[in-house]
């Protein structure tokens, strides 16, 4: 048995209950963890705005150590240090024989994975097939990437959602060049992640937005030269700071159709605006047609930041030892599991950055 915080349906709070994890089936691995990061996905998961079978354990940002591995698994051993992967490719897809493996068809599939038993016998999903809201967990075998022996997991468990998806969008989806202008809305993980980014590659303006005051140190630390309290003079101020062109890139971390909308408004002509943020199904964005061809600028999605992981996590890594990224600049509330409750509430009133489980 095991402790986890267990979804027991769409929009109620996480309830920490012992569950029994199965023996181990072929290609699988048993992972102690020893940190967990908290979301904004796994609140989309928790109150509904991304589907997720129910009863499940959420948590996919994380990092542990494997305890036992399956029949034929090759990739890692016992008492290597891994980092989860919550969007493992299959590597022969059409998507990932074409260089874009975060958009593998195959990946889907194991969010839907059942992994556990509750108590009384009922089967546990995965949340995104990865289950890191529980102190151990069981997944396959691509879902671990291995890291280095000398590596604070801690600092790592960022890496997985948080730092590739914010890190990437600027580096493989937007191609930020130094001394360009951004402009990020939102500073929760990912938005913290994306100024981080902002700041590897050199931009000269950094500007976060947020509705919340109280953010703009935590920004500033995290990379961005200016702080922009969200309101109706957001566009224009914006416009100012940036020689009254527009940004060069707008990344929308929040998931609304406002501030895609801002953020798209908040560019340059020719200018590029990546979303990130994951918004609601009966939301809509507007635009006018005779805009979109006098701008000429570019709108496009971001899936965990065009990353391969392959490629992209041992330069994180890199960067990470070498002081250029920081994880724990991230973090403003290290709690245990019993907590995970009150930090997707955290997260659902806009407060804080990111939420760390540690076991």
């Amino acid at each position: 048995m095991t402790r986890a915080a267990v979804l027991t349906s769409v929009g109620s709070p996480l309830a920490i209950e012992d569950i029994e994890l199965p023996p181990l089936a072929g290609g699988e691995v048993h992972v102690r963890l020893a940190a967990a990061g908290v979301c904004h996905s796994d609140l989309s998961l928790a109150n509904g705005t991304l589907p997720q079978p129910v009863p499940a354990v959420l948590g996919h940002e994380a990092a542990g150590t494997v305890m036992t591995v399956g029949p034929g698994v090759t990739n890692v051993q016992p008492g290597a240090k891994v980092l989860l992967n919550w969007s493992p490719s299959c590597g022969g897809c059409w998507f990932c024989m074409h260089g874009e493996p975060y958009l593998c068809e195959q990946t889907p599939k194991a969010w839907r994975r059942r992994y556990a038993r509750r108590a009384d016998g009922t089967a546990l999903y995965a949340g995104l097939g990865v289950a890191a809201f529980g102190e151990e967990t069981i997944v396959p075998s691509s879902a671990v990437l291995a890291l280095p022996a000398n590596v604070d997991l801690e600092r790592a468990a960022l890496l997985s959602c948080a730092m590739l998806t914010g890190i990437g969008a600027v580096t493989n989806s937007a191609r930020v060049q130094p001394d360009e202008s951004v402009v990020v809305f939102g500073t929760g993980g990912v938005g913290l992640s994306v100024l981080q980014g902002a700041r590897l590659v050199g931009a000269q303006v950094v500007i976060a937005v947020d509705i919340a005051a109280d953010k703009e140190r935590l920004a500033r630390i995290n990379g961005a030269t200016d702080f922009i309290l969200a309101d109706d003079q957001v566009v224009k101020r914006i416009w100012e700071r940036t020689g009254g062109r527009g940004a060069d890139h707008a990344f929308e971390c929040a998931g609304t159709a406002a501030t895609i909308r801002q953020a798209w408004s908040s560019t340059r002509r020719g200018g590029r605006t990546t979303v990130i943020g994951i918004g609601a199904k009966d939301e809509k964005v507007e635009f006018d047609p005779q805009e979109i061809f006098y701008f000429g600028r570019t709108l496009s999605g971001c899936v965990f930041g065009s990353s391969d992981v392959e490629r992209d996590l041992p330069l994180l890594l890199d960067h990470m030892q070498a002081g250029r990224i920081r994880p724990e600049e991230l973090v403003t509330n290290r709690i245990g599991l019993e907590d995970a409750p009150d930090a997707l509430a955290r997260m659902s009133a806009r407060k804080g950055g990111r939420s760390l489980i540690v076991y």
